[in-house]
């Protein structure tokens, strides 16, 4: 081929390639978006007549993205031992024990697989959200799914039984590999933008075991006997019409193990565990979410449940409600309006979230409460049925401190034994304080320091104790003798009711003042002559006259004006 006819080639490819892309431009500019699906459709319709091959899409989530599918699990499980053989691109994850890494097939990879002497082939790929930005404010997250390819006269082997032997190869791989988890939820709704699930997880490796709990041997028994009878009971469960979980509720003062005790529960039963906390869920529908997304063998704690959420204060008249709501919008309109990103959990939402319908998505979980004042609980939240089984975790006893005595200073017995425990029947101390004061701080600490540290911890509490009983009975002593010195509530208002009285004695009252008044007035009328005591002084002076001879007339006339002004009569000379 001479170099003009491979330029012209050239040149005509690249005309051709332009006059496509100027097509598809203008068909994608003025064509709408529900014809070129239609166009689409019919088009894959037409190719699949001379198309040999059928095609299975698994989808990691399926519908509205509010479970991970299992079947996409048992997939991804299988394929991670099988295209680690023959993929180029490959993904690794920490294994069982973080002792190995486990590979598996990496995105946009393509991988063949043999099954009874027929050919196939797994490839893994991803959807891109079709919205645009601009209409969500949170973005659909990318989709991904396996697709496997097969000829199509091999239908009925491989949609029979080589997809149920993926599906139970996956499922052993799994449990084989599997890397036990801590999970905790995303705050708000900021989970959506960057992930593909509510939940965040770390790999699991507490140590705790029932072995190394320190609790009374018959009740540590007990406890492992409730549990492994739980984790095989799914058939009785479905016998008697009830959802396959279980409540544990908990409860003692701090630092008594609380938490320990469920690194202790999923060790023992191998299940993830899901920190859920309330104070970043938004609302009762978010709440139900987080529920669904947790997968089966699992144990779902909430800790300090009486200081999470305010549940117990939710029930109250609509009186004190309506109330509080008016103080609320008197407040609101003194302040400007802000973000409100406080939780709406509800104490009806929890309960729903504990046993209601939702409750059974899934199975084999437990749902494990835990709080230092049990009585702040509200009696539904607690109930059998909920809360199945109440474990009261104390402070430490003897059994206790011996095995604390085992696993830190490898002792089964001690001289100073007896007198530990003669301290312990006198004063109590949490586990949490005997194994600090048991643990070695430096290499030249030997078995009877720590134990001497010990005695002086025991030694201090009692004194503790003792003083504050003392401070208690100081008390309640001078609140025994306050009356005498000083009257209490109700001889504080009988010397109110006192000084009433002797106030109003002082002070008359209206009827008083009237007799007052009418007093006053007779006493001046004593004082002052009525119209009769002027004519009878009038009388008294016309007789004197009388009676004496006048020298003058003018002499002998008595001033009567005198004695209408309460003057004194003067005697004419």
């Amino acid at each position: 081929m001479t170099p003009a006819t491979m330029g012209e080639m050239w040149a005509t490819m690249g005309s051709t390639l332009a006059g496509f892309m100027f097509v598809w431009a203008i068909v994608r500019q003025y064509f709408p978006y529900e014809l070129r699906r239609h166009l689409e459709k019919y088009t894959h319709r037409l190719i699949s007549f001379a198309y040999p091959y059928i095609r299975i899409s698994i989808h990691e989530f399926t519908g509205s993205r509010m479970k991970r599918s299992e079947a996409y699990a048992a997939v991804e499980a299988y394929l991670s031992v099988n295209s680690s053989k023959s993929a180029k691109k490959l993904k690794a994850e920490m294994g069982k024990d973080s002792s190995n890494l486990v590979l598996s097939m990496d995105e946009h990879e393509r991988v063949e697989d043999e099954y009874k002497g027929v050919k196939l082939w797994w490839a893994l790929s991803k959807i891109a959200s079709s919205a645009p930005r601009s209409m969500s404010y949170y973005p659909e997250p990318e989709r991904r799914y396996y697709r496997l390819t097969f000829h199509k006269r091999h239908r009925e082997l491989i949609s029979g039984s080589y997809l149920e032997y993926v599906v139970k190869e996956g499922k052993a791989i799994k449990v084989k590999n599997r890397q036990r988890k801590l999970f905790t939820n995303s705050a708000g709704n900021r989970w959506s933008i960057f992930k593909h699930t509510m939940w965040s997880h770390i790999s699991f490796e507490h140590p705790a075991t029932f072995e190394t709990l320190a609790m009374d041997p018959e009740k540590k028994r007990e406890i492992i006997e409730d549990l492994q009878t739980f984790s095989k009971s799914k058939d009785y469960y479905m016998k008697i019409g009830k959802a396959w979980k279980r409540g544990y509720l908990l409860y003692g003062p701090p630092g008594t193990g609380k938490s320990t005790m469920i690194a202790a529960m999923a060790n023992l039963l191998g299940y993830d565990i899901y920190d859920l906390e309330l104070t970043a869920v938004k609302d009762n529908t978010e709440l139900r979410k987080l529920f669904i997304e947790t997968t089966s063998r699992s144990i779902i704690v909430i800790e300090d449940i009486d200081c999470c959420l305010d549940l117990t204060g939710q029930r109250k008249k609509k009186s004190e409600k309506s109330s509080e709501d008016d103080d609320q919008e008197k407040g609101k309109k003194n302040k400007e309006p802000k973000e409100d990103t406080s939780s709406k959990v509800t104490l009806s939402g929890l309960l729903n979230f504990i046993d209601g319908l939702w409750s059974a998505c899934g199975g084999e979980r437990l749902i494990v409460f835990t709080t230092n004042y049990k009585e702040k609980l509200d009696p539904a939240l607690i109930r059998r049925g909920r809360m199945d089984k109440h474990i009261e975790l104390s402070y430490c006893s003897f059994e206790g401190f011996k095995v604390f005595a085992k696993n830190y200073l490898d002792l089964d017995s001690h001289p100073m034994f007896d007198t530990i425990q003669q301290l312990m029947l006198e004063t109590n101390i949490t586990p949490a304080d005997v194994a600090e004061n048991l643990m070695p701080k430096s290499p030249t600490e030997d078995v009877k320091a720590c134990l001497l540290k010990l005695v002086q911890a025991l030694e201090e509490t009692k004194e503790e104790a003792a003083r504050l009983r003392a401070l208690e009975e100081a008390k309640e002593e001078a609140s025994r003798l306050k009356p005498k010195k000083g009257p209490k509530d109700g001889a504080i208002e009988e010397a109110k009711e006192e000084a009433t009285s002797l106030k109003a004695k002082e002070e008359p009252k209206d009827g008083a003042l009237e007799e007052a008044k009418e007093e006053a007035t007779s006493l001046k009328t004593k004082e002052k002559p009525k119209d009769g005591t002027i004519e009878e002084v009038k009388e008294e002076a016309t007789n004197l006259k009388g009676r004496e001879e006048p020298k003058e007339e003018k002499s002998a006339k008595v001033d009567t004006t005198q004695v209408e002004d309460n003057k004194p009569i003067e005697k004419p000379e």
